[in-house]
């Protein structure tokens, strides 16, 4: 591995406990969830994230260019690149690894949606960002999701499975995928995996202690951490918790139960 992507790396999964805590303020445009609360001030969103104290945050090119100079240098950021949807309505490459490396991210993050008659488009894309990440020596993070025959995500060991190592055989240097469920199917899939696997934060849950048990239940089938979205700013008025509460999970080990508690504490 070049120098500069293990410098990447290193401050990505910097934490003691080698794990991974990102948080993803990439849906507005490509998960078409019409106008979030959470997402319509980025720049009061950003702040109450890091206050939070997570390890990177997941944003487009125009959110960082505009709204993170106050972070800058001081946390890692990931640059997400796609702008995809799962039925196909739309898959188009927004960014490029030349971009990441221009705005000081710490790695290029793209999407895939595995089966269906795209499969081969979002493969050849992928590969063409880790070629791009090679040469720039820019890490490169894929979000993939399996789908069925109607081109919705599913959660089926072996669709994650393929999916998982599917992103191994073009090279990316993390996946993150969906945990699928099954803790004994899902330590298998990560154990086989020769790249760190981190978790997909998932639909929006009924409750704070239902998502973050996601987490720990991915985490200890030996995922290194996860990347969440809809549970951390889907109430704008308890993201710093909702920080706290997944930083204890995923870097301390402590029990969802009583790490809900952080949320409003």
């Amino acid at each position: 591995m070049s120098l500069g992507k293990k410098v990447r790396l290193n401050r990505l999964f910097s934490n003691p406990s080698g794990n991974l805590f990102a948080v993803a303020i990439d849906h507005f445009t490509t998960y078409n969830m019409g106008l979030p609360t959470g997402l319509r001030d980025m720049r009061r969103t950003l702040a109450a994230i890091i206050a939070g104290e997570p390890d990177a945050v997941t944003m487009h090119k125009g959110i960082a260019r505009t709204c993170w100079e106050p972070y800058a240098g001081k946390l890692p950021f990931i640059m997400q690149s796609s702008g995809v949807r799962p039925d196909d309505t739309a898959h188009e490459q927004l960014a490029t690894v030349e971009d990441a490396v221009r705005v000081g991210a710490d790695a290029f993050a793209v999407v895939a949606f595995l089966h269906g008659p795209t499969e081969a488009y979002y493969l050849r894309t992928v590969a063409e960002c880790v070629r791009e990440g090679e040469r720039l020596e820019m890490p490169v993070i894929c979000h993939v999701y399996p789908r069925d025959k109607d081109l919705k995500i599913i959660y089926e060991p072996e669709a994650i499975a393929w999916a998982v190592h599917c992103l191994t055989e073009v090279g990316v240097d993390i996946v993150k995928v969906p945990y699928c469920g099954d803790p004994v199917a899902h330590k298998q899939i990560v154990a086989q995996c020769p790249q760190p696997v981190v978790a997909a934060g998932g639909p929006k849950t009924e409750t704070m202690q239902d998502a973050l048990q996601l987490l720990a239940d991915a985490v200890s089938c030996g995922v290194r951490g996860g990347t969440v979205g809809r549970n951390v700013w889907g109430n704008p008025e308890t993201i710093t918790g909702a920080v706290r509460a997944y930083r204890a999970v995923i870097h301390d080990g402590v029990a969802p139960a009583e790490a809900v508690k952080l949320v409003t504490g």
